[in-house]
């Protein structure tokens, strides 16, 4: 069972990715979030299976914010994964803690240039956001760990 503490915890993350959410939506017209009926529709466009409907957070569009998601081509599409923070990062992502599913690196390592982490800081002092794919990420990773989270 989850305790008081992993619960909270979870309620603070989900507000801090809310927030993200806006500032990039009203930061860049380019940013769309996604209903159910297009985030389907985005992973039959690809030919992605379904195991990858929370592997991505947003689209990002090419088009310059002209289009509807249902009206894009595959080749207008980038898919965009959010991670976001509170912490003063001047040199944003340089500093960024974050986690990631397997499934995440599995598409971004898929659709190459097509797929981005987008890391979000949320501090007045440096509120930002910058782009990567996992190519351009990798370089930057100084460390890492596995976790396996198992459900009984």
């Amino acid at each position: 069972m989850a305790t008081t503490h992993s619960y909270g915890a979870t309620l603070k993350n989900n507000r801090t990715e809310n927030q993200a959410l806006s500032f990039l939506l009203t930061s860049d017209k380019n940013f769309v979030a996604l209903t159910k009926d297009e985030r389907k529709h985005v992973l039959s466009l690809l030919g992605l299976d379904k195991s990858f409907t929370r592997a991505f957070d947003l689209v990002l569009r090419k088009d310059g914010g002209v289009k509807g998601v249902l009206e894009m081509t595959k080749d207008e599409i980038i898919l965009v994964e959010l991670k976001t923070t509170q912490k003063n990062l001047p040199d944003n992502p340089k500093g960024f803690f974050f986690g990631a599913t397997e499934n995440e690196f599995k598409l971004a390592r898929k659709l190459d240039n097509k797929y981005k982490f987008c890391f979000v800081s949320l501090h007045p002092e440096s509120l930002s956001y910058k782009l990567l794919t996992l190519s351009e990420l990798e370089p930057l990773i100084r460390t890492n760990r596995t976790q396996y989270q198992i459900n009984l």
